[in-house]
């Protein structure tokens, strides 16, 4: 099950506010939170707060329905930055004129998700795709054939000023 938390009409470039959930897009939410708690960009604190309440709303879903939600192995599973309105706005330039320029608003959207068991020992399974891959498809890599290297032989000296006559 898919638990999220929007945070809509974030004054800031949604250009920037990527480049920071490409840093916690598929960790572990303990790890991402870590990685938001230390990281310098302005966005970071709301991002952070952001996924504490996504993760409440795991919590508040798992007791509501009485689904058995393990927190520690929730990942974020999307991460999305869009675009909002623009503002636009009117900068006073020489001789009179104006320029515009427009300040960006961003919507931010993380999704996380619990991460399955496999085979009952409780390791954590990979998503669809990454697992190992069949026997058919590693018959049909080759490993490409190694060259032989050169040995290191000495240059051969060069004698300068002598003549041969």
């Amino acid at each position: 099950m898919e638990f999220t938390a929007k945070l809509n009409y974030v004054r800031v470039s949604p250009q920037k506010v990527r480049l920071v959930l490409e840093l916690i897009k598929g960790r572990r939410v303990e790890e991402a939170l870590d990685t938001l708690l230390y990281n310098k960009h302005g966005i970071a604190p709301a991002l952070y707060k952001l996924l504490r309440s996504a993760v409440e709303n795991a919590n508040y879903l798992s007791a509501e329905k009485g689904l058995d939600v393990d927190v520690d192995r929730l990942y974020v599973k999307r991460a999305i930055a869009n675009e909002g309105p623009r503002m636009k706005r009117i900068r006073p330039a020489p001789q009179g004129r104006a320029y515009r320029y427009q300040r960006r608003i961003a919507h931010i959207e993380l999704a996380l998700e619990e991460k399955a068991s496999t085979n009952g020992k409780g390791a954590l399974a990979t998503t669809v795709g990454e697992g190992k891959p069949s026997k058919r498809v590693l018959a049909k890599k080759k490993t490409p054939a190694r060259k032989s290297v050169a040995k290191n032989k000495p240059a051969k000296k060069v004698v300068r000023g002598a003549t041969k006559k």
